[in-house]
């Protein structure tokens, strides 16, 4: 899974059986998952963790994406989901999940701030939609609202919102929500749908109390290094130390180039800190900076999340992946 006990562990080693003196039971763990263990037994030996998501196309890889899937791979990240956050770039994530078959998969999004363009030349939803319906697209998003900025006026997002919580219901694929000071909109719109896919929260930032309305609809939630940075007693943290976040609702993801996790954070625990392996600290620090992130930062963000939330990294790690795979349709 994530997670190994010293720095020359074998990823390969690392299926989960008794990591700090408790036993890890995954038969219970993908039972609760709804998995077979026979049907998943075959993953046990690769299966580590699943990123899901992280900005392959952004300019910052142009030069040397080869070497960061590599370095990802060699830490443990065994999937990747690119999200696409308009018709250009989901177009880019789509070309990149053939090019890296099997390592990425793409999703197809118009991200809030870009709702406007569609507006500005609606052929461009056609395209889209093509895009969309790929089937190495294994989901819808982001999609959502962000009054934080105004890069399109609110009416405009939600109408675009509206668009693309339509097409994944009629294409069965799950959703990335982006959401930003928008909370209340958001469920407004959602709940003028019935049967919708998979809801994930991706790269959340919010409260406590706005996890929780998310959790009673039963969306799942992905976190980031993001943890690093949250210094409020009302935020993510909190959601992790008192349990508020079940494992089977949870998905991880680096956000890269964004989303650095700061280890060394004078805000963060120190228990929190001495849970991240050197081995996930090596690839952390050696090729990850705050002006760009990696995938191969991922193992010492379930770490982190293990050790706040006062479970193995394996466990963490194998609930996780097995979230992502059965949300994205992956085997």
């Amino acid at each position: 899974m994530a997670t190994q006990t010293t720095a020359k562990s074998n990823p390969s080693e690392t299926v989960p059986k008794v990591v700090g003196g408790a036993a890890v039971n995954v038969d219970e763990v993908t039972s609760d998952l709804g998995f077979d263990m026979d049907d998943m037994k075959h993953c046990f030996d690769n299966l580590i963790v699943i990123d899901a998501g992280a900005n392959l196309t952004n300019k910052k890889y142009s030069r040397d994406l080869d070497s960061v899937i590599q370095r990802a791979k060699d830490a443990g990240v065994q999937k990747i989901m690119v999200p696409g956050t308009s018709v250009k770039s989901s177009k880019e994530a789509l070309r990149l999940s053939r090019i890296y078959p099997d390592i990425i998969y793409s999703t197809a999004g118009i991200h809030p701030h870009d709702s406007k363009s569609i507006i500005e030349d609606p052929s461009s939803w056609f395209e889209f939609q093509e895009i969309a319906a790929s089937q190495e697209c294994v989901a819808i998003g982001p999609c959502g609202l962000d009054y934080q900025r105004d890069f399109s006026e609110p009416d405009v997002q939600k109408e675009i919102f509206e668009k693309q919580l339509l097409l994944a219901s009629n294409l069965g694929k799950a959703v990335l929500i982006h959401e930003r000071s928008a909370q209340q909109d958001v469920l407004d719109i959602l709940d003028k749908f019935e049967n919708l896919p998979p809801i994930i929260v991706r790269s959340f930032m919010g409260t406590a109390e706005e996890a929780i309305k998310y959790l009673d609809r039963r969306f799942y939630i992905s976190l980031t290094g993001y943890l690093c940075k949250d210094k409020s007693d009302t935020g993510v943290r909190r959601l992790l130390d008192n349990g508020t976040l079940p494992l089977d609702r949870l998905l991880v993801e680096t956000d890269s180039p964004f989303m650095y996790p700061n280890t060394r954070a004078s805000k963060l625990p120190q228990h929190v800190k001495t849970g991240i392996t050197e081995r996930s600290l090596l690839y952390l620090h050696r090729y990850c900076t705050f002006q760009r992130n990696e995938p191969c930062s991922l193992p010492a963000i379930v770490e982190m999340i293990a050790a706040f939330m006062k479970k193995s990294a394996d466990e963490v790690a194998l609930a996780t992946a097995f979230n992502a795979l059965k949300l994205f349709g992956l085997s």
